[in-house]
Formats: structure tokens, sequence, C-alpha cells
């Protein structure tokens, strides 16, 4: 595990040169929230991290309930009992290992590795506008219907989950990189991630943290070359 700090966010980035999984560890004054659970193995790493740091983990989010982010959330339960479980509502579902759309929804099948027995229940269901901590919670669905995204209200950094992907170059949610594919073979609904991305563009971040690759800081034009990229894919799709 390699661990990376910029300002109030630690990356623990697990197989960083093979397969790049991150979750990651935002400070608060007194406690520690942990962003995603990484792979099933991950969990005494995780605990490792945060002791170093001198903090408690009292909150646990999940961005999205695919199998390289929810991975350890069991063993970190277990090892943190009081710890809070928070999932936006819509992927609370995934969690429990139903995939169905809701009426809603494109009519796409939701892709990635949906969990199987997860035996965590979430203690807190999440939704736009809501806070955690120093945390705003943003609904980015389109990687999943029920993504969402952190946005530290303290200093305009984004956890975004797999919204965007950084690994290889920065690209949005569901556009191939063919080096690093899996996240858009994941993906449940291009035209929605492209619409997320613009929101957090719009956000004017100062950090962007994502779920594959390395974080960036003030990725504005980076932003808009991978939403440029987005919307050209799509134009194309749509001329065939």
């Amino acid at each position: 595990m390699k661990i990376t700090k910029i300002g109030t966010v630690f990356q623990l980035s697990f197989m960083p040169r093979i397969f790049p999984v991150n979750c990651y560890i935002v400070e608060e004054e007194s406690e520690l929230t942990l962003i995603d659970a990484a792979l099933p193995y991950s969990a005494k790493s995780i605990i490792k991290a945060a002791e170093s740091i001198g903090k408690p983990i009292t909150r646990i989010i999940i961005t999205h309930a695919h199998s390289d982010h929810i991975g350890a959330l069991d063993t970190l339960k277990e090892l943190l009992p009081d710890s809070q479980v928070c999932i936006s509502s819509r992927d609370a579902l995934l969690l429990e290992g139903n995939s169905a759309l809701l009426p809603n929804e494109k009519n796409t099948p939701i892709r990635g590795g949906i969990p199987k027995n997860i035996k965590t229940k979430p203690d807190l269901l999440l939704e736009e506008g809501d806070r955690v901590g120093s945390l705003e919670v943003i609904a980015t669905p389109g990687h999943t219907p029920g993504s969402i995204t952190l946005f530290d209200t303290r200093n305009r950094s984004l956890i975004a989950g797999d919204a965007l992907v950084t690994r290889g170059k920065l690209l949005v949610s569901g556009v191939m990189n063919p080096l690093f594919p899996f996240p858009a073979l994941a993906t449940w609904d291009k035209s929605t991630a492209l619409i997320s991305a613009k929101k957090l563009r719009d956000l004017n971040p100062s950090l962007l943290a994502v779920g594959h690759g390395k974080m960036l800081k003030q990725p504005q034009e980076l932003l808009d070359i991978a939403i440029a990229e987005a919307e050209a894919k799509k134009k194309f799709r749509q001329s065939k």
C-alpha cells in the first residue's frame, strides 16, 4: 500500500503500479472519515494508516457499491463497530446485491462487480446536499445509478469515486482507456456520467481524488479536456 497526503486527504493506494485501487482518509479536527473500503485484504492496512495519523475512524462513506470499493467493509465494521457506515440511498440497493433498475432510470444494465453476501447494513442513507462532517454529498450518477462524490467544504477537495479516472490520463467515467479499460467497462450510463463530470467541474475543485489513479491538484484544465473528449465521443455515437 502507498500513502499520499495532500492537505486533509490521505490517499491509500493498493497495487498502485498494476491495478490501482484507492480509498481515502479525510482528516477532521478530532476524527477521521474513511471514503471507500478498497479490497477484501485492505482492512488491516487501513487501520494502521489511521493509527499513524493518531485519530479514530468514526465514519465510513461508500461512493458506490462496486466490489473494489466495498471489499473490506465487513472486516472494517467488525474492527470498528462504532463507526457509522454511509452510502447513497440508491446504491444501498446494490450493496444488498439488488441490481434491478428503478422505474425512472435509463434501461441500461448496471455493470461492474455487484457485491454478494455483504453483511454490513448502512447506518445512514445519503442524499444530495447532506453533510457528513466537513464533507458535502454531491450526487454523481453514471458509473452506477447512485454514485456520490464528497466535497470538502473547507478546501474544495473532491473525492469522486469512479465518476472520473486519472489512471493514465484524466477521463470521464465510461470513456475507454485501452491501457486501463476496467472503469469504462463497469460504467452504467455514459451520458449520465458526462453530466456528472460537468457538475464536478463547476465546483472548481482544488484537488481531485478518484478511485483509480493519482490525485490531481488544480484539475480544471484537465477536467475541461476530459469533458470535451467525452462530448466528442457522445456526438460520434449519436451520429452512427
